[in-house]
């Protein structure tokens, strides 16, 4: 079977296509400041679309793996199954590889925000200076507490209108069962 006319290489294409535009958001994230909201939109976009991809590669698999049993019927032989695996094996590496940094990253921000102690932070004995700093480390872990419940919200929200549209999807396939009774 030709390459114009094999399916594999279609997918591959396709996935290929996915992958070099998660690379490039990848490099986009990499120089965009931590602490900014469109870091954290990267961050949700770059995980989602490592899960599509591995997805993809792990359907792409299985399709290489029936194809392996009787490779004649597909008009392919043994080495092609193994170069189809190879480059799955590859993407799958990649695609890891980027989960892995950012993941890493958002883990350590995280963390570096959490236990970040106030800037005016100096060991001394006086009374007034530890009191001005414990009231900085308050004031700062309110800060964080704050970010974490809007993030929580932002979170909320995307999956209330999630849900909202699969429950309009439902309605609407209830109204087609409907119709289609009366028919």
């Amino acid at each position: 079977m030709s390459s114009a006319q094999d399916p594999f290489y279609i997918v591959k294409d396709e996935i290929q296509d996915s992958i070099d535009k998660l690379q490039a958001t990848f490099h986009q994230w990499e120089h965009i400041p931590v602490a900014s909201g469109e870091q954290s939109r990267l961050t949700k976009e770059l995980l989602s679309n490592c899960e599509s991809i591995e997805w993809q590669v792990d359907e792409l698999e299985k399709a290489i793996s029936v194809a392996a049993r009787d490779p004649s019927l597909y008009g392919i032989n043994q080495a092609a199954c193994d170069k189809r695996r190879k480059w799955t094996s590859t993407a799958r590496i990649q695609v890891g590889n980027i989960k892995k940094a950012v993941t890493a990253s958002n883990f350590g921000g995280m963390r570096q925000e959490l236990m970040r102690m106030p800037k005016s932070h100096q060991q001394t004995t006086n009374g007034k200076y530890v009191a001005k700093d414990n009231d900085d480390f308050i004031s700062s872990e309110s800060d964080t507490q704050m970010l974490l419940i809007r993030q929580q919200d932002e979170e909320l929200d995307e999956l209330n209108a999630s849900v909202e549209r699969i429950g309009s999807v439902g309605l609407t396939i209830h109204d087609e069962l409907l119709a289609q009774d009366r028919i």
